[in-house]
């Protein structure tokens, strides 16, 4: 399916990110996340779970009141308001690749900008954001390297880049790989693959947490790379 394809934006209103003309590259995985958008947010427990989590992270991930902050995945937005409460009264807009996710985030009415945008491959516009949030997103991007230089262009002089799981690699590979395809391939890079990664994207690499019950890195926009791992 084409991101560009109307029978799955009907009445919600997305800003959609892809160069005029341009026909976005057909990505399985959009038919995938679409098909399963209506059923994603069944399991409640794991909702709040998940949020009680976060919390627990809060201070840790620093997110601040009045930053500009972009959701890399948005989903279903399950996660999108306690974003918007993070930063108020700064922006955060949410972006997802699958108009049905994002149909579904949207309906929840909260207060962000909704943008359907595929990062492995729209060039960013002129906007900039302080932090690029990711949260159980960054293994179903196609092609990571083009992933990460988008996202680094995305971001203000300064800013950080989040990319979080709550659980570690070795367990989300497991765990994708036991589903159907396209998603069944969509693994993480291993530990030793990130620093070069991030620095191709102009990207230092922070900090880098990977382990059983959390999977937690942070880069930003300016200097050279001296990461911390645990």
């Amino acid at each position: 399916m084409s991101l560009t394809d109307k029978s799955s934006v009907t009445q919600p209103q997305f800003r959609v990110h892809h160069p005029p003309g341009a026909h976005p590259a057909s990505d399985p995985r959009v038919a995938f996340f679409n098909h399963h958008a209506p059923t994603w947010d069944q399991n409640n427990q794991e909702v709040t779970r998940t949020l009680e989590r976060l919390n627990a992270l809060r201070e840790r991930l620093a997110l601040r009141p009045g930053q500009d902050l972009l959701e890399l995945g948005c989903g279903t937005g399950r996660l999108t308001n306690w974003l918007v409460d993070c930063v108020h009264p700064g922006r955060v807009v949410a972006a997802d690749f699958s108009p049905d996710m994002l149909a579904q985030a949207q309906a929840r009415k909260t207060a962000a900008e909704f943008w359907l945008l595929d990062i492995c491959q729209d060039p960013p516009g002129a906007e900039r954001f302080d932090v690029v949030f990711c949260f159980n997103a960054f293994p179903h991007f196609r092609d990571k390297p083009r992933a990460l230089q988008n996202i680094g262009r995305l971001l203000k002089s300064g800013g950080r880049l989040l990319i979080l799981h709550l659980a570690g690699s070795a367990h989300l590979d497991q765990f994708h790989s036991k589903l159907s395809h396209p998603v069944c391939r969509d693994l993480m890079p291993s530990p030793d693959q990130w620093l070069g990664l991030t620095s191709a994207a102009g990207l230092r690499l922070c900090s880098l947490t990977d382990k059983d019950d959390l999977f937690l890195l942070e880069a930003d926009k300016d200097g050279p790379a001296q990461p911390k791992t645990n």
